[in-house]
């Protein structure tokens, strides 16, 4: 699996040895509020989580999560992934930065470049979001990247409804 660059990033994909920047990305207050809790409280369980989560979708589908990195100094900033998940017909684009790092544009220039590089190299076309109804911007981020909201949903084991959107 290739790296992808835009004018400022890197798009690298997950590997083991980024378990220390998941465990503390997937750790943050507003990871946890809205995007949910992974469970990941070791360098361990971020190892299988990357493991079984990231780098078998890897495997059966030739993308997934990218760690996305300043081309400036390297310093990793934040994720951004097209993922199955269960519960999901269409293929889920999904994102989360570093605080400080948030409103700079990063992730919409990530998430762009990572839309139109699985198009065309994997033909990927069609893809949904979900966010939770008070994620306020990531809902416009969503709307930025050419989704638009089609229904509440509910993810299994999940009584949280999520707002759907999908590519037209």
């Amino acid at each position: 699996m290739k790296n992808y660059e835009t004018e400022r990033l890197i798009l690298k994909p997950a590997a083991l040895t980024d378990a220390d920047f998941f465990l503390e990305l997937y750790n943050m207050p507003k990871f946890l509020k809205y995007i949910g809790d992974r469970n990941l409280k070791t360098k361990a369980a971020a190892e299988d989580y990357i493991k079984n989560r990231f780098l078998a979708q890897i495997e059966k589908l030739g993308f997934g999560n990218y760690v996305v990195s300043l081309k400036s100094n390297g310093k990793k900033i934040g994720a951004v992934g097209i993922f199955e998940r269960e519960g999901l017909e269409v293929l889920d684009i999904g994102f989360s930065f570093f605080e400080e790092y948030e409103g700079k544009g990063f992730a919409y220039e990530s998430a762009t470049k990572l839309k139109a590089a699985v198009a065309s190299d994997f033909g990927l076309e069609k893809l949904s979001a979900i966010t939770s109804k008070d994620n306020f911007s990531s809902q416009k981020l969503i709307e930025r990247l050419g989704l638009t909201f089609r229904k509440y949903i509910n993810m299994p084991n999940s009584d949280e409804e999520l707002m759907y959107y999908e590519t037209v």
